[in-house]
């Protein structure tokens, strides 16, 4: 059953029940503060300012007539309402034998697809000396529906104010989904909400609220810090009614639910739903849309990565669960770190994705690769698990603020250099040119170490770092699989920072492929494109092609073909070399010039005396030199 959202600019109350209850005359007594002599069948519409509410909300009171209103109109008023008052009149029962025979049965009716909370009102205690409570609390186990009850007078103004308090309080603080009555005990929604509010406000991890945390807890929740005399108080409270709920001089999970409990026994419904709706939750105790997906726009040519403060928050996480302090996080650390989201960030396979320790376990640097990667390709996902972890309690503001969105491509390419911190590159080539155990290989598994089946099907990703020029950046490599040359590539497919294109030196028929692929996608691109001599451990044959793979290179103005084996010992001087053609997009025709030369050894290290080549080096290396300045000295001015 859906519950009407609190999160309103405004409350509606409906007056309903039997002629002569007095539901008018309330009406008007809170309005005028003194009874009215005359009273009309049905008074019109009134609208209480919200300066003059407890709530500081827009109040509209509505009044019913039989005289005037038929059943249908009635129903239609009831949908309408966020809080029904069923008045009926202390000295006559039957009025009050119809709250359950007649009015309330109505309310479920009409109400049948939004769930209405409901007041119970015994109007005019003036002529009685007697009270029906006793009687409606037995209504009220009938009817979860009803969240409080109250008896006053419009004659002699008693809990007028109250009663119309307590109508609105049941739309903005509601009971029934946080308390069941007949069992005197949360509900088991609420609770799941308070646990995992008491993790995130756990930050030592050790299943205790301590006094710093509380504190924490306290100023985030209510602005305002605990008094040590009142926190003292608190926890004696809870050691005198429930033991659990007290150790090491802190608040466990028992005594965190016992106070919640407590507080909503006592009509304080508004403290745990202050609670509840600063971690993210409605009137369902449900995680909100808003608080999980905060708005953002992604410009085209634009990426997302992990901001500063999210890198802080990813690694605090890790620091925070890694309770062995091993440098890993276990299955059961991850069970836990993920026991208050609805299931883990990543499935059982993320070993084929990012770097583990010997026994399979993820890593501190495979646990922010994961988040590099699921905040690169899936954002939303990205922003909903930072939500979830409480990153919005660590921040004054939402967990934007743990992303940041990069520059437009074309702006990189004007200005000769990436500021991006992630690039990804999209490692294409023909069946069993090895471009899978390539993309493998990235995250130090070897040929020898890796069964041939976990090559095939997903994760189509492998992401690690790299350095560039001393900074340190994140490399996606994505498996593109593509069958034939005729499959055509997707837009997705072929955009990227750089492409890698495989080939199989010991298959004579593999470059064909590569080649066929860079002149159908990438010859008249801006896309940097690297091509990789791939099982250099094995015989190099002649490739059956017009132009073999070093003489396409030199014709398409590419760097030479790079040798690369995924056998024993990985050199990782590939993935640093296409993540320096991805930082620097315009500069990999320069990169050419290396390569191009037989007196180097590898890029930057010039052995030869070839002028031309040296020339080449010192400007590429003076243009990198200038970029890395400014980088330094905008990050000296940003602190």
């Amino acid at each position: 059953m859906v519950i009407k959202s609190s999160m309103r600019r405004s409350v509606r109350i409906l007056l309903v029940g039997d002629r002569g209850v007095g539901k008018t005359s309330l009406i008007l007594s809170l309005v005028s503060e003194e009874f009215p002599e005359d009273v009309p069948s049905k008074a019109e519409e009134i609208t209480i300012p919200a300066d003059v509410t407890p709530e500081q909300v827009p109040t509209h009171i509505v009044d019913y007539s039989a005289a005037e209103q038929s059943e249908e109109s009635l129903c239609e008023e009831m949908q309408r309402a966020h809080v029904i008052c069923v008045v009926y009149s202390v000295d006559d029962e039957d009025t009050l034998d119809r709250v359950t025979t007649r009015w309330l049965p109505l309310v479920r009716d009409c109400c049948s697809d939004c769930r209405v909370p409901v007041i119970l009102v015994g109007n005019k205690v003036d002529l009685v000396d007697y009270s029906t409570i006793d009687a409606v609390y037995a209504i009220m186990e009938d009817f979860p529906e009803v969240e409080s009850c109250i008896e006053c007078s419009a004659k002699t103004l008693k809990n007028i104010s109250e009663m119309f308090y307590y109508a609105q309080k049941a739309v903005l603080h509601p009971t029934l989904p946080l308390y069941v009555i007949d069992q005197q005990d949360l509900t088991e929604g609420c609770k799941k909400a308070l646990k995992r509010i008491f993790k995130i406000c756990d930050v030592d991890n050790d299943g205790i609220l301590n006094d710093a945390e509380l504190n924490a807890f306290q100023r985030l929740c209510f602005n305002a810090p605990l008094q040590p005399q009142v926190l003292e108080d608190v926890k004696a409270v809870v050691q005198r009614n429930c033991p659990d709920g007290i150790a090491a001089d802190g608040i466990t999970l028992t005594g965190f639910l016992f106070l919640h409990c407590l507080f909503i026994q006592r009509g304080r419904n508004e403290t745990t739903w202050t609670v509840l709706r600063k971690f993210g939750y409605n009137d369902s105790l449900q995680m909100s849309r808003d608080y999980l997906h905060p708005s953002i726009r992604i410009p085209a040519g634009c990426t997302t990565e992990l901001s500063h403060k999210g890198h802080q928050f990813v690694s605090s996480l890790f620091e925070r669960y890694d309770k062995d302090k091993d440098g890993a996080l276990s299955p059961k650390e991850i069970d836990n770190l993920f026991s208050s989201c609805p299931a883990p960030l990543w499935g059982p396979d993320f070993h084929r994705t990012v770097t583990t320790n010997a026994h399979g376990w993820i890593t501190l640097n495979g646990f922010i690769c994961q988040w590099v990667l699921v905040t690169l390709l899936d954002l939303s996902r990205a922003l909903e698990y930072f939500a979830y972890l409480g990153y919005n309690t660590s921040e004054k503001d939402n967990q934007l603020s743990a992303i940041q969105v990069t520059r437009e491509k074309r702006l990189d390419l004007a200005k000769k250099q990436s500021s991006r911190n992630v690039y990804q590159c999209h490692v294409i080539g023909p069946q069993n040119s090895g471009k899978s155990m390539f993309c493998r290989s990235f995250i130090g598994h070897t040929l020898e170490k890796t069964f041939a089946p976990e090559l095939a099907g997903n994760p189509q990703c492998t992401v690690n770092v790299v350095q560039v020029y001393g900074q340190e950046k994140y490399l996606v490599l994505r498996d593109i699989d593509v069958r034939n040359v005729s499959d055509p590539l997707l837009p997705a497919e072929v955009q990227c920072d750089v492409a890698c294109l495989v080939y199989d030196v010991s298959n004579p028929k593999s470059f064909e492929y590569s080649a066929r692929i860079y002149l159908k996608y990438f010859v008249e691109s801006k896309i940097p494109v690297l091509i990789v001599a791939n099982k250099n451990d094995q015989e190099e044959v002649s490739q059956e092609y017009l132009l073999q793979p070093s003489d396409f290179c030199s014709r398409h103005k590419l760097p030479p073909p790079h040798p690369f084996s995924a056998s024993n010992k990985i050199k990782r001087d590939v993935f640093v070399k296409l993540a320096t053609m991805a930082a620097f997009p315009r500069f990999h025709a320069a990169w050419i010039l290396f390569y191009k030369t037989r007196h180097m050894k590898q890029l930057g290290f010039l052995r030869g005396d070839s002028v031309v080549w040296w020339k080449a080096g010192l400007g590429l290396a003076a243009a990198t030199a200038i970029g890395l300045f400014v980088v330094k000295v905008l990050k000296t001015d940003k602190s």
